[in-house]
């Protein structure tokens, strides 16, 4: 992580400032759009896929993981973020989250911005792994190093998002 410095700084940061549990349930631990699969004719997800990561945890956990894509960057991996969602048909996270709220009774998201810095840091490490394998010279992918140099960006919008959790006295 030498190489990363948010990465570093979320690796500290994050255990000291993990929420009281206020609900636990079973999380999927990879809960994203390509391991849904969608009913073919109705809006509604008929399957979740890819269980092996599931544990139990705090259900905005894997909401917060879900959301990421809102503020990666379309150019720089799997994200919407700059993108004109009206057009592509995509809500705002902001009106999915309280469609989300509106399905579950789930409104309070007061820890919000810890998630969403917790699985920044989850997915800029995996991306940081991947680079250390690359330049080893034993990671299979052939874009290794190019995922690899996706963790720097990544840790940096996890760290803004545990400076806003910060600010907000959390």
């Amino acid at each position: 992580m030498d190489d990363n410095r948010a990465l570093a700084a979320l690796a500290e940061w994050l255990p000291q400032h993990v929420p009281d549990a206020e609900q636990t349930s079973v999380v999927h631990g990879d809960y994203r759009m390509d391991n849904l699969v969608f009913h073919p004719t109705e809006p509604r997800v008929i399957c979740v896929l890819d269980w092996e990561l599931s544990t139990l945890g705090h259900p905005l956990a894997d909401l917060a993981y879900h959301c990421m894509s809102w503020h990666i960057p379309a150019d720089l991996w799997r994200g919407i973020g700059g993108l004109d969602l009206q057009v592509l048909g995509i809500p705002d996270m902001a009106t999915y989250l309280r469609w989300y709220g509106e399905t579950n009774g789930t409104h309070a998201l007061e820890h919000w911005d810890f998630y969403l810095a917790y699985n920044f840091f989850r997915l800029a490490a995996i991306m940081h792994g991947i680079g250390q394998r690359a330049r080893s010279g034993n990671a299979a992918a052939a874009d290794a190093v190019e995922t690899g140099r996706k963790a720097v960006p990544l840790a940096e919008l996890g760290w803004q998002f545990a400076m806003r959790y910060r600010a907000a006295g959390r």
